[in-house]
């Protein structure tokens, strides 16, 4: 499964110009899922397929009836709008929708003007959330990340805990404040400590940061008592989004001992609109490794596949907009580049520790892949690392200078992956500006 097949030839062509186009995020090769509807239409959200700067709306192509029987049958739920159910008929069935969907978009399609009645332009859409999302677990899968942080939080002491390069460390996140793309995020407010008190006080948030994440979608679960074998791990895998795990540093430093991340996190998480199937990243895998003197994963959490082409080669950046930039129409800067293949945990390890006490995954459960940090600190996802904790400001090009983010300041995530011999892909963006904290 999630091999190389005729779906992935840099050679294939739509008969959508805009698909071809080699900066495009959605050529024929990608063909990720997302849930939208017209601007200015009264509809219900709909599924539907990015492809050049259009969506395939999988709903008018199902009142087509140009389908197969065993396609129209996986199509039924996907014109009804349910993304989770499709996701939860397993790899067979995504893959033979990849194909036909492949297939009718193609240069030589026979259903060419047909297909063609059921695009919508995506400036003339609005995106929601892709699909119904269920628990959320949100990982610390860089090493990079991790070092750094414990350096600012604990000052003097070994910056990574005993158990980081044994267990795929996480927690259990705020699955109801996840929101779409562009969201406005509003400042949280909660306890802090001012540096040199004795007493907490209650506050908008002085340290808000973002950190750049990629998001897992679960495609269908396991039972509760029984767990998923690394060797099965990414058969329940549907996809890959763009995600933002926006952090209260000051609300997380009092609060996370002992128990984690609370209020500094569950306040709100962006993702992007389209989930880019594991299928679509087959020909960007890269073997997974770790280095020889650091402990090697258990038994549970290694095998052969995962050596050979467990990682990915993602390429990650994050650009900061501020309101002063805006109002002189000048274009987001970049502040971080980084890429996913850094990351200490795989994605199929990550679903064999998941269940290996016996939880159960259901279908549409969302994993966060932890901040995305590289080796160097100008790969760092996160602005408590970038600023290292507030002492280095990053100098904007305009001259505005930025410790944490400010009312305003608008955040952009994007992705993709591009190779010699390959189609490039990408994930969309991920955005949300900050507003100002309610009054308590």
């Amino acid at each position: 499964m999630n091999t190389l097949n005729e779906t992935h030839q840099p050679s294939l062509r739509s008969w959508l110009s805009s698909a071809n186009e080699p900066d495009t995020d959605f050529p024929i090769q990608n063909l990720p899922y997302g849930r939208f509807r017209r601007l200015s239409v009264d509809e219900s959200w709909r599924i539907g397929v990015a492809i050049g700067d259009c969506i395939l709306d999988l709903q008018r192509l199902e009142a087509e009836q140009i389908c197969p029987e065993n396609i129209q049958q996986c199509l039924q739920p996907l014109a009804a709008g349910h993304l989770n159910h499709f996701m939860s008929l397993g790899f067979a069935q995504w893959h033979a929708m990849r194909q036909f969907i492949s297939s009718i978009l193609r240069v030589d399609s026979i259903h060419q003007a047909v297909v063609a009645d059921c695009l919508v332009a995506q400036a003339q859409a609005e995106m929601t959330l892709p699909c119904e999302i269920g628990d959320y677990t949100d990982f610390f899968t860089s090493i990079h990340h991790a070092s750094n942080i414990g350096k600012l939080f604990r000052p003097g002491e070994n910056p990574l805990l005993p158990n980081y390069q044994w267990v795929p460390i996480g927690y259990h996140g705020r699955s109801s404040s996840i929101v779409a793309n562009a969201s406005d995020i509003q400042r949280p407010v909660g306890q802090i400590l001012p540096t040199g008190a004795s007493e907490p006080i209650l506050s908008p948030s002085k340290r808000l940061d973002m950190e750049l994440e990629l998001g897992i979608f679960i495609g269908h679960g396991n039972a509760l008592g029984t767990h998923i074998p690394i060797e099965k791990s990414e058969e329940h895998v549907f996809g890959i989004c763009l995600l933002n795990d926006w952090s209260a540093r000051d609300i997380q430093t009092w609060e996370y001992q002992p128990l984690g991340p609370f209020l500094s996190k569950s306040f709100s998480t962006s993702i992007s609109p389209w989930i880019v199937t594991l299928e679509a990243l087959a020909p960007y895998r890269l073997p997974f490794s770790r280095p020889k003197d650091d402990p090697q994963p258990l038994p549970y959490l290694d095998s052969e596949k995962n050596r050979s082409e467990g990682a990915f080669d993602i390429q990650l950046e994050v650009l900061i907009q501020t309101s002063l930039m805006r109002q002189e129409k000048q274009a987001p800067t970049r502040i971080c580049k980084t890429n996913y293949q850094h990351a200490y945990w795989t994605i199929a390890q990550l679903v064999a520790h998941h269940t290996i006490n016996g939880c159960n995954l259901r279908c549409g459960d969302l994993f966060g892949s932890g901040t995305l940090s590289g080796p160097t600190l100008d790969q760092a996802g996160a602005l408590i690392e970038l600023t290292w904790g507030g002492k280095a400001p990053l100098i904007l090009p305009n001259g505005e200078q930025r410790v944490f983010l400010e009312d305003g300041d608008l955040i952009l995530l994007k992705g993709w992956c591009e190779k010699s011999g390959a189609t490039r892909i990408g994930f969309g963006k991920c955005q949300g500006i900050i507003t100002a904290a309610i009054s308590v």
